[in-house]
């Protein structure tokens, strides 16, 4: 009887300790993950199971006289509840080691319970034999045995998922888990050479979720824990921001120091073909320009769920053309073979997102034209068609520089370039391929990268397309290229509050011999037509003060006998404004900046065209040729900068000087230069391959007698730049876009000392 006073005795302490520990956790502020919940069931399990522990202590006493049968039946409920207990320990087990997906545990958790069911049915179907003695009461038969089988299953499912997670086997979540194997085999053992010792059994559980309380589970530690991960994440968070900054400030400063600097060379330009060399240049980064903007726009609308699928019918084998002929450019002097290969059963009309489709398509051949320097890019577009749906496969395989196969998992991350150091010399933002995996999700497509580093890579999209028509055109009309079209006689509104944007349509619509006439707002269009000028096209903006080009139109509507075709010529260029405009009354919509040949297209809809005129004489541009104000002929200045364009930039710009100007692309090549050369000015890009800015900077400081004024010449221009450059030992700062007037202030500064 002493054994079984002794047996209550325990179980009654036991009851209190988790108690006490139940009313702490339940009262503290907890995260309510999957680990906490589990905790929670694991404590009031380990509370029923003690419970019942007690009250089969007590109907085990001879003295109370109570049916045998009602002590197996306790009994069994006892097993129950501490095979309860055993699975949510060894479910625990398995989440925090193996389930990494945490959307995914409810699968894992249907299953658990379906196995403790199943479980728990033959435990209470299994008989049980009760031996008691006037020492001691212990529990033998089947359904022991099977549910000591069943604990020692999940011990060791719980090593195998241990082993699994072998990185973290020493992490402090597994020390319970440790404590429970070694308890439980003691345990098991003893009360198998010990049947009176069967008290153990559930101070064993206690100690365990003692264990897991002061280790793992603590509300306290992991409200801590939680705070230092926020912690790390916000630090994270905001280098990201800054990196971004510093990148974005990069990216865009390029192409507008190309724009100002080539646009300041067109203005004191002294013949036509140098001016037409600079504007090609301009326009090749303003559209390096735009698709920087495009891509950070389409980002923010992807992440605010505002971007849309719009289906439309249209013709894909013009759009593949198209795109491969805009290809070449990008391609340049490079000595790359664009291959195109088309299947020739590509539906003639198919129904989907043709600009989606297309943006997708650019983006992925652009991307292997910027890592490619020589050898071929395939562009190829296969179908299968099966009755109304056509399976696009579009593939583009490069032999380009190659993807590691650990970096592949990465390469859809925003704002994150591979190999960045090595990539500098390339125009991007990291942003391309983020919004083309976005775009290809939302039409219910996939896509696939195969690459092997140093040979190449291939990118495979697959898309499904309704199926509008299978019919092709009988002769495929030939490509015209019209030239000095004429629409003299016809007039044109351009109604802009912006005097720049007034300025650069109304220089544009002149090429055709149109009348243009400007309108500053809205009101003055209004006034116009209601004074009774005639007007053949009206160009609206929308943003516009006091009233919108959406408001000026509604108004001009009222207007009797108002007739004029009113186009949409704005900035709000994101996806589905051209149905919106249309909806609100507009005949058709141009953004800004426009295509020549959209604008073409919309004129050739609305006006009347005169013949073409052909060979028409080119006006001159104004000969202004700028007068070397500063002889330092006998000065010698080095450019170091692995962006052409921008060389060519500065080089134009250090013209006036008469300076002798070389130039090298990398600081490995300026180290070279130094050693057979002498310099009295050094110009110097900061983010350049290999080896940057900075670390050149360095290395020359190290060279013997080197006393060569550096001035850093960088598109890195976010806020303190010019600080750090100066404190790293810069002479100078200088950022892109570069300031005619700082330039010459820095040329003279260091070199027109004599």
């Amino acid at each position: 009887m002493d054994n079984i006073y002794g047996y209550l005795s325990i179980n009654i302490y036991s009851l209190i300790i988790v108690l006490i520990m139940l009313i702490v956790f339940f009262s503290k502020k907890r995260l309510h993950q999957v680990e906490d919940k589990t905790y929670a069931f694991f404590l009031i399990s380990n509370v029923l199971s003690i419970i019942a522990g007690i009250v089969l202590g007590i109907f085990v006493n001879p003295r109370l006289g109570i049916d045998e049968n009602i002590v197996k039946i306790v009994n069994k409920a006892y097993l129950f509840i501490l095979i309860i207990w055993g699975s949510l320990l060894s479910y625990y087990t398995i989440y925090i080691s193996y389930v990494k997906d945490k959307n995914c545990y409810k699968g894992y958790l249907k299953l658990a319970l379906l196995i403790l069911l199943l479980v728990e049915s033959i435990v209470l179907f299994l008989p049980i034999d009760i031996n008691i003695s006037s020492d001691y009461a212990n529990a033998t038969g089947p359904s022991l045995y099977f549910a000591y089988s069943y604990t020692a299953v999940l011990l060791l499912v719980d090593i195998i998922f241990i082993i699994h997670d072998y990185n973290n086997i020493l992490s402090k979540k597994y020390y319970p888990i440790y404590v429970l194997i070694v308890l439980v085999i003691a345990v098991i053992s003893i009360q198998m050479i010990f049947p009176q010792l069967n008290y153990l059994l559930n101070p064993c559980t206690v100690l365990i979720t003692f264990i897991m309380y002061f280790t793992i589970e603590n509300p306290d530690v992991k409200m801590i824990e939680q705070l230092n991960l926020a912690k790390v994440q916000a630090e994270k968070a905001n280098n990201a921001k800054t990196e971004f900054l510093s990148s974005m400030s990069h990216e865009i400063r390029t192409p507008l120091n190309a724009i100002v600097g080539f646009s300041e060379c067109i203005a004191n330009a002294d013949n036509l073909e140098s001016a037409k060399s600079d504007a090609k240049d301009i326009v090749m980064a303003s559209q390096n320009l735009l698709e920087i903007v495009n891509g950070i726009l389409d980002i923010s609308k992807i992440e605010a769920n505002k971007m849309e699928i719009i289906e439309t019918n249209y013709e894909l084998e013009p759009i593949l053309k198209n795109i491969s002929k805009l290809m070449i450019p990008r391609i340049g002097e490079k000595p790359i073979e664009l291959r195109n290969n088309f299947a020739i059963d590509i539906p003639a009309v198919l129904n989907g997102d043709s600009g989606k489709i297309k943006q997708i398509i650019t983006n992925i051949l652009t991307n292997a034209v910027k890592y490619t320097e020589k050898g071929q890019i395939n562009f190829n577009v296969n179908c299968i068609n099966e009755k109304d749906t056509c399976s696009l496969i579009i593939s583009v395989e490069d032999t380009g520089r190659g993807i590691k196969e650990e970096k592949i998992s990465s390469l859809f991350n925003k704002f994150e370039r591979l190999e960045e150091d090595k990539n500098t010399t390339i125009e991007g933002t990291g942003l391309g391929l983020a919004i083309t995996k976005k775009l290809i999700e939302m039409m219910g497509g996939k896509i696939i990268v195969q690459s092997k580093y140093g040979v190449g890579s291939k990118f495979t999209v697959y898309l499904k397309q309704k199926i509008v028509s299978m019919e092709k055109p009988k002769t495929e009309e030939t490509e015209k290229i019209e030239q000095n079209i004429d629409f003299n006689g016809n007039n044109i509104l351009v109604v802009d509050d912006n005097k720049m944007n007034l300025k650069v349509a109304t220089r544009i619509l002149k090429e055709y011999n149109i009348n243009v006439c400007e309108s500053e707002s809205g009101l003055e269009c209004i006034e116009r037509i209601k004074a009774n000028e005639k007007y053949d096209l009206i160009l609206m903006d929308d943003m516009m003060p006091r009233m919108s080009g959406v408001e000026t139109l509604k108004e001009l509507k009222q207007l009797q006998n108002f007739n004029i075709p009113v186009i949409a010529l704005t900035a709000n260029a994101l996806e589905g404004m051209r149905e919106k405009y249309i909806k609100e009354g507009f005949n058709d919509y141009l953004s800004k900046p426009f295509d020549k040949i959209e604008l073409e297209d919309i004129l050739k809809k609305y006006l009347n065209k005169k013949q073409n005129v052909s060979n028409v004489k080119e006006k001159e541009l104004p000969t202004l040729k700028e007068e070397i104000e500063y002889d330092l002929s006998n000065k010698k200045v080095l450019l170091v900068d692995d962006n052409k364009l921008n060389t060519k930039v500065a080089e134009l710009m250090l013209r006036k000087y008469n300076l002798q100007i070389e130039s090298v692309e990398s600081g490995f090549e300026c180290l070279e230069k130094i050693k057979t050369n002498n310099y009295d000015l050094i110009f110097m890009d900061y983010m350049m391959p290999e080896m940057d800015g900075i670390e050149t900077f360095h290395k020359l400081k190290e060279i013997q007698n080197f006393n060569t004024p550096v001035v850093a010449l960088t598109a890195d221009a976010i806020e303190g730049a010019r600080e750090r450059f100066l404190k790293e030992g810069f002479d100078d700062y200088i950022s892109k876009p570069i300031d005619k007037a700082l330039l010459e202030q820095v040329v003279l500064k260091f070199l027109n000392k004599n």
